[in-house]
């Protein structure tokens, strides 16, 4: 199995280079930096890590189509390419609905969004002059001036039903959502469902489990890291997926309602010990180790190990490296 790391560009980008120049020393293969307007720019970030780094993959995880314009991203992702020498990969999902609605932007038939932005994107990686007609794009005899050595894979990121099937039928990988193994064995099912119509084998993709994790010698110091990510991932999970799991509505309302007034210690304070065990892989290396045992053990090919990292990220990736990845080698 493969480990990733995701880094939320929330820090001056220095920073984000110096943790990402750490992972890559520790032997993580892939390095996912998340896509938010509010945060430093995605691809400036991973620009600035293809230039400080040598062997690490790199893409965005996850860009989407209602923001992000598929020229623009088929542009910006063969850049980084070149610049890193080749180590690109691309990540798309649907976006954040609140995110979308606070810019007075229409959410509205994601899988299709997606579908064309795939499309176009992998015609503009190959040299091809585009032309197209969609739903969501229209463009007329559009080409890059230059591209990519060879095929950029494209990872769909999912965690509904549909978008994890649609992910099994187009997708070169698939960024799912989920840390729990009963959330990831929905997954997988959809997933190869979504494999067996396009008449492909499992084997041909790259199934990561995009998860939040905290790893550190204290169990509840991992915990207190864990619980601000959680509230919010918590709070934007649809009801089939909280049922799942007895978890209740009140109880997430509350975490709403402190993140609506902005109380964001009172919300993590709500979040709890189920809504962790669901929504997040934390506690000791030891602990650590046994919860990626279980995902690992259900067609994963990737780790990918989300925010917070630990409540000290650089100690976090020491522990990461002496402690867990040697058990899994």
């Amino acid at each position: 199995m493969k480990f990733g790391i995701e880094f939320v560009p929330y820090k001056p980008i220095n920073k984000i280079v110096d943790l990402a120049k750490k992972a890559e020393d520790a032997g993580i293969e892939y390095c996912w930096v998340t896509d938010h307007y509010n945060n430093r720019n995605v691809y400036v970030t991973l620009a600035s890590i293809a230039t400080a780094t040598k062997k690490i993959i790199l893409g965005p995880g996850a860009t989407n189509p209602f923001l992000v314009h598929p020229a623009a991203a088929a542009s910006s992702i063969a850049s980084i390419d070149e610049m890193s020498g080749g180590r690109a990969t691309f990540g798309i999902a649907a976006g954040d609905r609140t995110v979308l609605d606070s810019l007075g932007i229409e959410f509205k038939k994601p899988i299709r969004a997606i579908n064309e932005e795939i499309m176009i994107i992998r015609k503009l990686l190959d040299g091809e002059a585009v032309n197209f007609e969609g739903e969501f794009f229209k463009l007329r005899n559009t080409k890059l001036n230059f591209k990519p050595s060879h095929r950029l894979p494209i990872y769909v990121g999912a965690q509904g039903p549909k978008l994890l099937m649609f992910a099994g039928k187009v997708g070169d990988g698939v960024l799912v959502n989920a840390s729990n193994p009963i959330d990831l064995g929905h997954a997988v099912t959809e997933i190869a469902k979504g494999v067996k119509i396009a008449e492909r084998k499992m084997e041909v993709l790259d199934i990561a489990t995009y998860t939040s994790f905290s790893v550190a010698s204290s169990h509840t110091k991992a915990v207190e890291a864990a619980k601000p990510v959680v509230a919010f991932i918590v709070s934007s999970t649809s009801e089939a997926v909280l049922k799942r799991h007895d978890i209740s509505v009140g109880e997430v309302s509350l975490v709403k309602e402190e993140l609506g007034k902005g109380k964001f210690d009172k919300a993590a304070a709500a979040v709890t010990e189920k809504m962790l065990d669901t929504f997040s892989v934390y506690g000791t290396p030891a602990e650590c180790i046994k919860k990626i045992s279980e995902l690992s053990a259900m067609h994963v090919t990737q780790f990918v190990m989300g925010s917070p990292l630990g409540p000290e990220p650089s100690a976090a990736i020491d522990i990461i490296r002496n402690e867990i990845m040697p058990k899994f080698q």
